[in-house]
């Protein structure tokens, strides 16, 4: 027993200690450590904590260093900076060979994600890529906004209906994860996909329990004794996209198979789904299913979390809503029930201001709120800060979109506003570029999210038909008494930024009157 502990005690040591000798410089010295850091624990308690406190922590660091870089010690973690500057950001995003995911991003995810793109690297991640860039064509966009997406919003808007018909409390989080699974499904593999799916339960168990292994050094043990339900939704997860890939084969097999050459010129949309570009690109039917699982995890959680917590920001800012409505008025005029929300209509400068909210909502809620890379050799920032080989690099996007040096001192105010362009006189209004580095919330350089356009284009249709139709109430929790500023609902453990415990809501179907009125 005693060598047993002893050995124990040996490898957390050895652990605590990692990061402590850290070869770090700018201009020949240490970097600034943060605030609270300990002697042999560094920065670990923090990553200890739920994930929203770590996030706050993120924040707290900013505020007191601005765009200064600092380095971090955690037990497990490589030696690693925080960096903050955009300009820092910048070197990372364009320098796609010297910062990768690498093995201590790999090691923690691999058996979710396998060799799916958001693993990999080099020539891998090319072809899945160039595979993904076919997929998010304009021609596609379109059919997506104007075919594949009104039916599936139908259905949502009726059982919407019917819980305001009923009176009853719906978890509007769940309500927007069905639709935009459906879309993916329809849209990228051909396939009806509720998220009621036991895939989907899964998905979402095993990516909270990833998520903590980037935050609980000693993941290892905990899941070597407790690991059981995560095993078995990983399995889940690989049996999924085992089985897009051979429904996807036998479809082809039974079109008598089609060339890469048929599925370009083919307009058809199930010849110019995204399992298509995938096999056309990828031998490995394994890998196939990896970057299948990848981007269908990317296109549903991010943008049905970034629905949700735009709606959640316009419930609690009912004037954002009234000016949502003002600009859907003037700009549908004579619209009574239904608008016409077209591919054309629904971009950033025909509604700025639907735009610009959803954008704030992203600013303050980005669906991947920390990122990391790990350098492949020594390089030196932008800011004199010298990275040897092995070094990780975090930036974390909930602190960037909070930072007042970048968005100034109301950047904790939710204010749509700061995102719309005023033209010349007679001129309509324009939404703001961000640079993407100074707002990193799709990525930039090579590695910039394909999804981008679908997101924005579908964050806009959606909004707009929702508020159109529907008052949204959030039913508040028991502690909060009336009169009572609610509590900011926070997110819970995961990969991504879904909300803990779901929005739950009452729902009231405007009429053109209560529209009106508002």
């Amino acid at each position: 027993m005693y060598p047993l502990v002893a050995s124990l005690a040996a490898i957390i040591a050895l652990l605590f200690f990692q990061g402590q000798r850290s070869a770090i410089r700018r201009n020949g010295k240490r970097l600034p450590r943060p605030p609270g850091t300990l002697p042999l624990a560094g920065n670990g308690i923090w990553f200890l904590q739920p994930r929203h406190k770590l996030l706050d922590w993120f924040v707290h660091c900013e505020r007191l260093v601005g765009f200064s870089t600092f380095e971090i010690s955690v037990p497990s973690l490589p030696p690693g900076i925080v960096i903050n500057d955009p300009a820092n950001v910048e070197h990372v995003l364009k320098n796609n060979d010297i910062f990768i995911k690498g093995e201590f991003f790999r090691i923690r995810s691999w058996d979710l994600f396998g060799s799916g793109i958001i693993n990999a690297d080099g020539e891998l991640w090319k072809t899945q890529r160039k595979a993904g860039l076919r997929f998010f064509s304009n021609a596609n966009l379109k059919t997506f906004i104007e075919d594949v997406l009104p039916p599936i919003l139908a259905d949502t808007e009726e059982s919407l209906d019917d819980a305001s018909r009923r009176g009853n409390v719906i978890d509007l989080q769940t309500v927007l994860l069905d639709l935009t699974t459906r879309l993916m499904g329809n849209m990228a593999y051909d396939m009806d996909m509720p998220a009621s799916l036991p895939f989907s339960k899964s998905f979402d168990f095993a990516s909270g329990a990833t998520g903590e292994r980037f935050q609980n050094p000693f993941w290892k043990l905990k899941e070597f004794l407790l690991g059981a339900s995560l095993r078995r939704a990983v399995l889940d997860v690989k049996t999924f996209g085992n089985r897009i890939v051979f429904e996807a084969s036998q479809k082809r097999e039974d079109k008598g198979g089609m060339s890469k050459k048929d599925t370009v010129e083919n307009s058809d949309l199930l010849q110019n789904n995204l399992i298509n570009s995938l096999l056309d690109h990828i031998d490995d039917q394994q890998v196939v299913a990896d970057a299948a699982m990848n981007y269908l995890s990317a296109g549903i959680d991010t943008t049905a979390q970034s629905l949700t917590w735009t709606l959640y920001l316009l419930m609690r800012h009912p004037d954002a809503q009234e000016k949502i409505l003002s600009e859907l008025r003037s700009t549908f005029v004579g619209a009574e029930d239904e608008l016409s929300l077209s591919f054309d209509t629904v971009q950033t400068s025909y509604l700025p201001y639907t735009a610009a909210v959803f954008n704030e909502s992203l600013r303050f809620y980005p669906p991947v709120p920390i990122e990391l890379k790990e350098s492949t050799v020594e390089t030196t920032f932008p800011d004199g800060t010298w990275l040897p080989k092995g070094s990780v690099v975090m930036w974390a996007t909930w602190a960037m979109g909070r930072s007042k040096t970048t968005w100034g001192d109301d950047a904790d105010e939710f204010r749509p506003e700061r995102w719309l362009v005023a033209g010349d006189e007679g001129e309509p209004l324009t939404v703001k570029t961000m640079s993407a580095f100074a707002f990193p919330v799709f990525n930039g350089g090579p590695r910039a999210c394909l999804g981008k356009k679908m997101a924005e284009l579908l964050g806009v249709r959606v909004l707009a038909s929702l508020i159109w139709k529907y008052d949204f109430a959030e039913v508040y929790d028991k502690e909060t008494t009336p009169g009572e500023t609610p509590k900011e609902r926070r997110s819970q453990n995961s990969l991504t930024l879904p909300m803990e415990g779901g929005l739950p809501c009452y729902i009231r179907r405007r009429d053109s009157r209560a529209r009106e009125s508002l």
